[in-house]
């Protein structure tokens, strides 16, 4: 349950709006969109005032893969509480030991060590930090449109909207179009430490890339002395059908960056995975990067929790069911509307909403809201619009799903004066 109160909404937007964010309160407020969470359970949230209730498809960006206040997680906190507390982060720790063994066995290929961090900008900091401090070179490339988080060295990895305001980018980074070998390969040259993508760009649209994409981007870094970094904080954790999103392109690379689903959603914890070879770098000097909150003890059987569930063989194929009922609803829904449906980006549930201009996801959002469904549109490409349903949600609310965003297409439609 939220925390006791008796303020109304209106007095929440206006304590937020004080102590918080006015921007974000009297954006909200401008759209029409003035929802706090409230109560929270599976696949629902409902307002504090309890008289709206919206499907989570924004899950914010995975968090909540596994639902909200999913009991197994909870249970493996609450009695993680019992015995544990944040921990030492400067000790030997068996709660992050076992958490990272597990990876080990769970991750691609060799990737065989772990740092953990509380949120995925710090473990793509980290995952930078280790590609230069191993290869000695200082250039990055990453993707324009991308994005890997807010701080420092992920910021610099990410699209110039977020960064300009802050003043020049920090030497050596680079950005190239995603998907784009040729490019990629011109980029390349002997002071590349990292090559950054994530798997499927979610703030860029969700655009699914070439079936040999990876495999020619790693034999690429091989060739320059490179390293290739695989940002999984969305695509990880089944959210693509398969455990990392990754496994689709059969590359393993050499650094893995792991965040939000791996929380349960109740508990903060990012990890950024590299093999016995990397973590060579961090031998001599044990303490050149530590994170105080960083794989907390008492959050390590939670994010254990998390791993069990989410790679049991059952749950990955109901993932991939789920998938087809969405790629079935969809190919339905772009004959009804297509006016302003271009069709679905899908990779398992992983799913952009692409539309016929940029005007469509803002008012898209909108509309899912109106209709009962939280959905977001990509930042850096308005066309699309986020669907990111929990993982754990049945094959009637897949239907229901697709029902109400049959009725939010409608609206935008009239929105924007392209109904037929």
């Amino acid at each position: 349950m939220p925390p006791k109160g008796n303020q109304t909404k209106e007095e929440i937007f206006e304590l937020f709006s004080r102590h918080v964010s006015s921007g974000k309160a009297d954006f909200f407020r401008s759209v029409g969109l003035d929802f706090v969470f409230g109560r929270r359970q599976g696949p629902f949230v409902w307002d504090a005032t309890g008289e709206k209730r919206l499907i989570n498809c924004h899950c914010n960006g995975g968090v909540f893969n596994l639902g909200h206040s999913n009991p197994k997680i909870v249970q493996a906190l609450k009695s993680s509480l019992e015995t544990l507390d944040i921990g030492n982060h400067h000790l030997v720790s068996q709660s992050r030991a076992l958490l990272g063994k597990r990876l080990s066995e769970l991750t691609p290929g060799d990737l065989t060590y772990t740092v953990f961090g509380v949120g995925g900008g710090e473990a793509i900091d980290l995952a930078i930090k280790l590609a230069k401090g191993y290869t000695k070179k200082s250039k990055v490339i990453s993707a324009s449109g991308g994005y890997h988080g807010h701080t420092g060295l992920a910021l610099a990895t990410g699209d110039g909207k977020y960064r300009d305001p802050f003043g020049p980018n920090l030497p050596g980074f680079v950005q190239i179009p995603f998907n784009d070998l040729p490019s990629l390969q011109q980029e390349l040259d002997g002071s590349t430490a990292a090559v950054i993508f994530e798997t499927v760009p979610a703030t860029l649209g969700m655009p699914i890339p070439d079936p040999d994409f990876y495999a020619r981007a790693r034999e690429l870094c091989r060739r320059s002395g490179a390293l290739l970094v695989v940002d999984e904080v969305q695509t990880g954790l089944g959210r693509t059908g398969r455990l990392w999103g990754i496994d689709h392109f059969g590359v393993v690379p050499d650094i893995m960056v792991i965040g939000k689903g791996l929380s349960g959603g109740i508990y903060p914890m990012s990890a950024t995975c590299f093999s016995a070879e990397l973590e060579g770098f961090f031998h001599d000097n044990p303490f050149i990067h530590v994170s105080t909150f960083g794989g907390a003890e008492v959050g390590c059987p939670v994010a254990l929790a998390v791993l069990e569930e989410s790679s049991r063989p059952g749950f990955l194929d109901h993932v991939n069911t789920l998938a087809g009922i969405f790629a079935d609803g969809f190919a339905w829904l772009r004959e009804k509307h297509p006016e302003i449906l271009v069709g679905l980006r899908q990779l398992g549930l992983m799913m952009g909403i692409e539309m016929v201009n940029e005007h469509c996801g803002p008012f898209m959002s909108k509309a899912c809201y109106d209709n009962g469904v939280l959905s977001v549109y990509a930042n850096n490409d308005t066309r699309v619009s986020q669907l990111l349903p929990p993982l754990i949600i049945d094959e009637d609310l897949a239907l229901e799903i697709i029902g109400r965003v049959d009725r939010a297409l409608d609206d935008t439609k009239r929105f924007l004066g392209l109904a037929s």
